[in-house]
């Protein structure tokens, strides 16, 4: 019988075939902790009395989550960060943006390779045919001083997405609809597999935006086998002496259970208060007053979305405050050169420095209480955004861009340019 793409992964980690439910011990080939999680990272690296990083080259801390600092407290956490990085040799990634998008940007991920990071959508890099999952701070600290962590090989769930993508459809649409087919516990420790002419023909962008939401699932991580997309992002970003191990699900594989998607009759999607699981078509919800929107995050901050955006706001005003934030410095030069930071502002939008901003309720646009918010976020739980009275909707750049322009939820198809 033939592996899943997760089953390859692990079997040529450790030099054997594995099942679902081995456990395996593996070498980690990168990890990572942002401000958010570092700090207790630290404190119990050197509670256990850990000298030294394993491998300077391979672990990278990124400060992403408040940044710049808005407060006291913050700086105080940055400054650990900072003096750690400098005593132990690591790479620190301050003001480049949030760690999900800089880590593929800076060459810390490629095919084949196990990451982990100390936040839970370290999956995202699941889309360059890596298995990388999110794991806790202190767990963190011991794979920092040891570079070694055991893992239970996951069951893997086939999502096999076909068709042709209608105007305004796109992999958030995609993934929306499958968190609202399985819910949020649906996937639990699942290996989930996208497959499909529909997933080909995605940009690396978009394929990021459903392995990012694997999570939100329940499961371990998401995966897109690489191939020539994959390979081109890449180029110029990792190491040249790296072995890239482009593995493919076998089409005699075992996989746990399989879900298919026609993209060619999908709708684009919402999440609604107060759950991720919680999604109905936009026709079912068009007309809902908002009184912020926010496009960004790990999830949807790329250039592709910045364009999309730009794309319906161009020579628009938007009606309520509308907040973007490139997801890295990389992104945010790319905007600059193709001129949609200076059609976003002219819309009207507020354009923050590259980070996580208000997604976490961090800063750059914490909602007030009683507010509703359209964002291109990955959770809508109450409080998500720092505001436990505020109503969150979860939806893509496109159905963002043209509530922002009405004040209220609206099919981009009918908005749209």
């Amino acid at each position: 019988m033939g592996m899943t793409l997760a089953e390859k992964i692990f079997s040529a980690k450790v030099g054997k075939a594995v099942s679902p439910g081995d456990i395996v011990a593996v070498s980690i080939d990168a990890a990572m902790a942002h401000d958010g999680t570092a700090p207790l990272m630290i404190r119990s690296f050197e509670s256990m009395g850990a000298k030294k990083v394993w491998d300077p080259s391979k672990a990278v801390l990124v400060i992403d989550h408040v940044t710049p600092s808005p407060n006291e407290g913050s700086s105080s956490l940055h400054k650990m960060m900072r003096e750690f990085a400098k005593k132990h040799g690591l790479t620190l990634l301050e003001n480049e943006g949030i760690c999900h998008q800089v880590m593929p940007e800076k060459g810390y991920i490629w095919p084949g390779t196990v990451v982990v990071g100390a936040d839970s959508h370290t999956c995202t890099y699941g889309a360059f045919g890596a298995f990388a999952t999110g794991i806790g701070s202190t767990e963190m600290a011991a794979v920092f001083a040891s570079g070694k962590l055991w893992f239970k090989v996951p069951e893997s769930l086939k999502v096999k997405v076909e068709g042709s993508y209608p105007k305004y459809v796109s992999s958030k649409d995609v993934v929306l609809h499958v968190i609202g087919e399985i819910k949020a516990d649906g996937a639990t420790y699942m290996a989930i597999e996208y497959v499909g002419q529909a997933v080909k023909a995605l940009s690396v962008d978009g394929r990021m935006v459903l392995t990012n939401m694997a999570v939100e699932m329940g499961a371990k991580t998401g995966l897109v086998a690489p191939d020539n997309k994959t390979l081109e992002f890449l180029k110029g970003r990792i190491p040249n002496n790296v072995e890239v191990k482009a593995f493919e699900g076998d089409s005699d594989a075992h996989y746990a259970d399989e879900l298919f998607v026609d993209v060619s009759s999908l709708e684009p999607q919402v999440a609604c208060p107060h759950s991720v699981d919680n999604v109905k078509p936009i026709s079912e919800v068009e007309g809902i007053p908002i009184d912020q929107v926010f496009i960004g995050s790990c999830t949807n901050g790329r250039l592709e979305d910045l364009e999309i955006t730009a794309k319906i706001l161009r020579g628009r005003k938007v009606k309520v405050r509308t907040i973007v934030i490139p997801a890295s410095r990389e992104v945010y030069l790319k905007a600059l050169r193709e001129g949609l930071v200076e059609v976003l502002i002219e819309a009207g939008c507020v354009v923050a420095p590259p980070g996580c901003g208000p997604c976490a309720g961090g800063h750059l646009g914490v909602p007030s209480p009683g507010d509703k918010v359209l964002s291109t976020t990955n959770r809508n739980f109450k409080g998500r955004m720092g505001t436990a009275d505020a109503e969150i909707y979860l939806a893509s750049p496109a159905v963002a861009a043209a509530t922002a322009l009405k004040g209220e939820i609206v099919d981009p198809r009918e908005e749209g340019q």
